[in-house]
């Protein structure tokens, strides 16, 4: 469900027609739906309602700090990855204490701001992240609260690129070496052993993966009960999908439903860690077409946005629905053309062969499903400023991050004295 829909022939966020942010703020542009980000959450959220469970919104989907502080005032805490998503999450106004640290290259400054902070729990992925952080944790005279996150070597069926749990992964401890890794970390000085955590990759349309996953973590639990480790807490990641083009990924109730019965029994807390089920379907990239170039096998439909501000296409050859903000009578004609950006890579590409309507110079047009991984994954390549994000809310809109001018991006460079 998202509140992207055609009102008299013009398709709106929420109450506000796209044609009027594109008039005030440019193209292209993010815009946001708070309507939808508010119904995301909250499906998630209620699905867990009588288990024990804190859910921390994936920051690294998307990073503004308008989107996190809403959820933040609708309960959620956070899953960082760096001291700047650290720092957003903080600002923004989500409690340390509802903030998982995660990650693989975690630095020793990260590690004390961290624990500076008060975070909630830190996710350790390595064993010379262990030694590390106990180190800099007895340095400051605190003890850490940890979670190991440990390979469970299950094929979560998705992307390569962003499959995560297995072995040949960069991810975790390989969970059969888990057991003597949490006898040492339970005699190091700066740590405190409060749980157990996976991830096994993103985007899962099938709970299959994750119940093999939680199956195995959660008899991992057991040994290290017996062994004397107070195992309280179980780290469960995210990964759940989303619907794209027509995928049917399971409900977060029926995603619930398997935490439960693997999860329930051990009697722990459970932390969730949702990020594009929540953002992905809430934004769209509004673009103009600049031109449209007959070829003599293809039509090309040129938009003022590039792979530089989504780069999903590009890199995990990802499908997004494409539409004109002009919406079109049912039934009229469709031809297959590729949408394309001006950026110098042939693959800047939005879409290959996709059936659209005849467009127009000048027109509009909304890449659907762009509210995770799209601004923050956005580069200034070809020295393309970065684009501003827009936040809906009923009639009103708000920009929640402008539009980087050009002088702002090339006063990002100094000039040596050589040179000067």
């Amino acid at each position: 469900m998202d509140h992207f829909n055609y009102r008299d022939g013009a398709l709106h966020a929420e109450d506000v027609p796209l044609s009027r942010i594109a008039e005030a703020v440019g193209t292209p542009a993010y815009v946001y739906s708070q309507s939808t980000l508010e119904a995301h959450y909250r499906a998630f959220a209620e699905a867990f309602a009588g288990q024990k469970a804190t859910v921390c919104y994936a920051v690294k989907a998307n990073s503004n700090q308008a989107v996190i502080r809403l959820l933040a005032r609708m309960g959620a805490g956070a899953d960082v990855l760096s001291e700047g998503e650290l720092r957003r999450a903080l600002g923004a106004g989500v409690p340390a204490a509802k903030i998982v640290f995660s990650g693989v290259g975690k630095s020793r400054h990260e590690i004390a701001l961290a624990l500076e902070a008060g975070v909630g729990q830190i996710n350790i992925e390595s064993e010379p992240e262990l030694a590390l952080i106990s180190d800099v944790a007895s340095a400051m005279g605190k003890r850490a609260a940890v979670a190991l996150r440990v390979n469970p070597d299950v094929d979560a069926h998705t992307h390569e690129k962003i499959t995560t749990g297995r072995k040949e992964n960069k991810f975790g401890i390989d969970i059969d070496r888990a057991p003597a890794i949490y006898d040492r970390a339970g005699k190091m000085p700066g740590i405190e052993v409060v749980g157990v955590a996976v991830h096994i990759g993103s985007q899962l349309t099938d709970l299959t993966p994750f119940r093999d996953a939680f199956a195995l973590v959660a008899e991992l639990v057991g040994r290290l009960r017996a062994a004397g480790h107070d195992i309280r807490r179980l780290d469960l990641g995210g990964g759940l999908g989303v619907p794209y083009q027509d995928e049917v990924p399971p409900s977060p109730a029926e995603y619930a439903a398997v935490v439960k019965d693997v999860a329930g029994p051990l009697g722990v807390e459970v932390v969730l860690e949702p990020g594009r089920l929540i953002t992905a379907n809430a934004g769209i990239l509004l673009t103009r077409v600049l031109f449209v170039k007959e070829g003599d096998s293809k039509t090309f439909v040129v938009v003022d946005a590039g792979m530089n501000d989504l780069i999903r296409p590009t890199l995990y050859d990802a499908w997004h629905r494409i539409v004109p903000v002009a919406e079109r009578p049912r039934g009229t004609p469709e031809r297959p053309v590729d949408v394309v950006g001006p950026v110098c890579e042939t693959g800047d590409i939005f879409a290959r062969d996709r059936a659209l309507p005849v467009l127009n110079s000048g027109e509009l047009l909304a890449v659907r499903s762009a509210g995770a991984y799209g601004a923050v994954m956005a580069s200034t390549y070809n020295s393309r400023p970065l684009l501003p994000e827009v936040l809906v809310k009923g009639a009103s809109f708000a920009v929640i991050r402008p539009r980087q001018t050009i002088e702002e991006l090339m006063g990002l460079d100094v000039m040596p004295d050589w040179l000067a």
